[in-house]
């Protein structure tokens, strides 16, 4: 059950009274929305209410059916209104306000109150969540300390001269903040061994340039002046200062932030005031681990180390890690600003990634900006209020809610509202949750980070049942052999059973043992004693109890992640894990989200597979990530051809059943033309039409979208009158071109026999001989008129 009460148009406590109205009605029984109670080993109403949130206790006196185990009295309140019960047993989350001082207006007393409520304690039953709400008001006119930390290496000779003649406009500047303003100076360069900076005696007397005669000898970091509202003891001391030198280009900037951090009794930080340290250099950092170039092996130890305004252990101690400044700087509220030429910014924003409450401005190649820098740098500081906590004990989880007009949401551990203005009230719910119950009282603080208020946090868990039980001791319910505790039996020496109605040494321990027998097995798996018939087992190695109707269950065999045991998101409960809200997948190894499974129509896996630890995990062919293709699957072209036939045209196999065959599975659109994407359809219907359409799967397995077009291409009917005039030409023609066919062999025939007759009459030989009865004329008369 999740309820999210938030109005920013509301005040913030009608918002929280809200809030705990909802959740107090929801824990009472009228709205059962993801309430379950895991149950584990339940012996009692105090073991029922440890088991889960939603765990409730019956308290009357027969519940319980002859034999049933008394954990059925735990459940929720809706199971148990459902089977009759009528005395419901439960803790409830008890808030207590112990210091709520108002907030200050400005800045009129040693002490101004900017964060409240001051204290506040919570009786907190484990799993159900408490919120509360915390306003916070930045005073007008709160004092601001600056300690000006400046890189003095000889590449910066140039800023200091600027530097030199600013302490006029950084007070002036400081004081359109406050007129409680103080200042400090400190310079650094890097620690005086090899190969950071030249050993040799005289080059540590004179690292700079031979022509340089305004130069000091090499040191790590010194302190100038603690912080003063006098300007005239600023620019004094400052203008004493010159520059000094070194080898390497990354200077020993975090050995001096580190001391400047913890040595507050000689920096002067005051405790009520906004603590700014300005870091100006332009170049890069050493950080733990460089000190073994010099040989240098013993880590920072975070302590001060200050003598004659010199660190002393410069040469003898490493540099600090960016997590040791990084703790110490909030732990102190310091909240520093980067002021560094342009080379570095990306190095020194990546450093603000890792420090809380900390911002980067490029600097000038003279330090002729630092002070427009540094208004720029404090505007974006105290305009963003970022809230967290600390100490927190185990097993308490905290979330805050910004309420403010910007707000951020970054993550749950802290709350952060941008744009705030001072004199400006802003608030934060904070919902706080025991996972577990807790032996004794802890506490923890909530606080803005850079300011000194805090808001602590007195913390104990309801783990224990407050039953109104009758005082006879021997009570009827009990056949007078024990008392009514919760609802339940306490037997008197030498009984036991669910009413105490069996005697220890009974006679019949036969089926007593048989009972406590798993499919004729081990009895209570040699896990525990069969006493009565029921099983009573005996505690594991690490102190926990086996539980079961058999013992067959223990709470220290489930799947382990990161070397946790659920991975510690969740409990174990006989060999599974039970994970807690947010957290799933076997080793409650994952938090629950569906933003890695969502498709761009903001379907989960596309309807066809189910989002787990974030991922898709597909029904049988649809492949990851989203389940969005399937292979091996059917061509809905074929398998939807009869639906496309009947949908679009009326016709086909499913024409009767239409609407109950396919109306739940397609959604068609007769086009004109195509705009689904895919590749089209063609397929040939039942009259033998071809039938164009196509198909684009919606969320789900069977669940399409059909664009069909309008036309089909179906065949035109039969000619009859072409066919059979067609029919008598074609067989026309086809004697007409047997009679030719035929002609033409006759022809070829006798042109064969006559070539045949030819040659043989070439081969003849005839007999030259005259006609015995011939006679020549007697008489020739030649025509005189022929001419030949």
């Amino acid at each position: 059950m999740r309820l999210q009460c938030q109005d920013s148009r509301l005040r913030m406590n009608q918002s929280i009274s809200v809030c705990v109205l909802l959740l107090w009605v929801c824990f009472a029984g009228l709205c059962q929305t993801e309430e379950v109670c895991s149950k584990t080993v339940i012996n009692s109403c105090d073991d029922c209410i440890r088991s889960g949130p939603y765990c409730v206790w019956c308290q009357d006196l027969n519940f319980t059916k002859p034999g049933e185990q008394e954990a059925a009295r735990c459940d929720t309140i809706a199971q148990l209104k459902t089977r009759g019960c009528t005395v419901l047993v439960y803790p409830t989350n008890r808030l207590t306000i112990d210091k709520d001082d108002p907030l200050a207006e400005s800045f009129i007393q040693q002490e101004p109150v900017q964060l409240r409520p001051q204290r506040i304690s919570l009786s907190l039953r484990p799993g159900f969540p408490q919120t509360f709400s915390i306003s916070f008001k930045r005073v007008q006119g709160y004092p601001v300390d600056l300690y000006y930390l400046m890189d003095l290496s000889y590449s910066m000779k140039d800023d200091l001269e600027k530097v030199k003649g600013l302490g006029q406009d950084l007070f002036a500047a400081l004081n359109e903040i406050t007129q409680h303003a103080q200042i400090g100076f400190g310079a650094f360069v890097d620690k005086t061994v090899l190969p950071y900076t030249n050993t040799n005696k005289d080059k540590l007397q004179k690292p700079c340039d031979e022509n340089d005669q305004q130069c000091q000898a090499a040191f790590g970091y010194r302190h100038v002046l603690s912080l003063t509202p006098d300007k005239d003891e600023f620019n004094r001391k400052v203008s004493q200062q010159f520059i000094s030198g070194n080898l390497d280009s990354p200077e020993g900037s975090l050995d001096a932030m580190m001391q400047a951090a913890v040595c507050g009794d000689i920096i002067g930080w005051r405790n009520s005031s906004t603590r700014l340290i300005v870091l100006t250099t332009d170049a890069g950092f050493h950080m733990a681990g460089d000190g073994k170039l010099a040989g240098i092996l013993e880590p920072n130890d975070e302590q001060c180390h200050m003598a004659h305004n010199l660190y002393t252990e410069s040469s003898e101690m490493d540099y600090p890690s960016v997590g040791q400044l990084a703790m110490r700087l909030e732990k102190n509220n310091i909240q520093p600003i980067f002021a560094v030429t342009e080379n570095v910014v990306p190095v020194y924003k990546q450093l603000s990634q890792m420090i809380p409450k900390s911002e980067v401005g490029v600097l000038s190649s003279d330090s002729n900006n630092v002070v427009q820098l540094i208004q720029n740098a404090y505007n974006r500081l105290s305009s963003k209020v970022t809230v967290t906590h600390e100490n927190l004990p185990d097993n308490v989880r905290v979330v805050y809610t910004p309420i403010c007009k910007k707000a951020i949401k970054q993550r749950d551990s802290e709350g952060v509202c941008d744009d705030v203005h001072v004199g400006q009230e802003i608030s934060f719910n904070v919902t706080v949750t025991a996972t577990l119950c807790m032996g004794s009282k802890k506490s923890f603080t909530i606080r803005p980070l850079g300011i000194k208020d805090t808001l602590t946090v007195s913390i104990s868990t309801e783990c224990d049942c407050e039953c109104v039980d009758p005082i006879e001791r021997n009570h009827t319910h009990c056949k007078g052999k024990g008392s009514v505790n919760c609802g339940i039996c306490s037997c008197h020496e030498g009984f036991v059973g669910q009413f105490c109605d069996c005697a220890i040494g009974d006679k019949d321990e036969r089926s007593l043992r048989a009972s406590c027998q798993r499919q004729n097995g081990t009895e209570c798996e040699g896990r525990g004693d069969c006493v009565c018939g029921r099983c009573q087992c005996h505690t594991t190695e690490s102190g926990s109890s086996y539980h079961g109707d058999f013992c067959e269950c223990d709470d220290e065999h489930c799947e382990k992640f990161q070397n946790k045991l659920c991975g510690g998101n969740g409990k174990c409960n006989c060999g599974t894990c039970d994970c807690y809200d947010g957290y799933e997948g076997s080793a409650c190894q994952c938090k629950v989200s569906k933003e890695g499974c969502r498709t761009l129509n903001n379907s989960v896996c596309f309807g066809r597979g189910t989002c787990k630890c974030n991922r898709c995990e597909c029904k049988e062919g649809y492949q990851q990530p989203r389940c969005q293709v399937c292979l091996g699957c059917p061509d809905p072209c074929l398998t939807k051809l009869n639906c496309i036939e009947c949908l679009g045209f009326q016709s086909g196999p499913f024409q009767k059943n239409c609407s109950k065959a396919c109306s739940k599975s397609i959604y068609p659109e007769m086009v004109e033309q195509f705009t689904i994407t895919s590749e089209p359809c063609k397929q040939k219907d039942s009259e033998g039409c071809w039938i164009k359409f196509k198909m684009e799967q919606l969320v789900g397995e069977d669940n399409y979208r059909a664009e069909i077009l309008k036309q089909r291409d179906c065949p035109e009917p039969p000619n009859v009158a072409a066919i059979i005039g067609g029919s008598i030409a074609a067989v026309a023609l086809i004697g007409i071109l047997l009679l030719l066919l035929l002609k033409l062999l006759i022809h070829l025939n006798d042109l064969k026999e006559f070539r045949k007759f030819e040659n043989e009459k070439k081969k003849s030989k005839w007999a030259n001989a005259d006609n015995p009865l011939f006679q020549d004329a007697t008489t020739t008369v030649a025509n005189p008129m022929f001419t030949g």
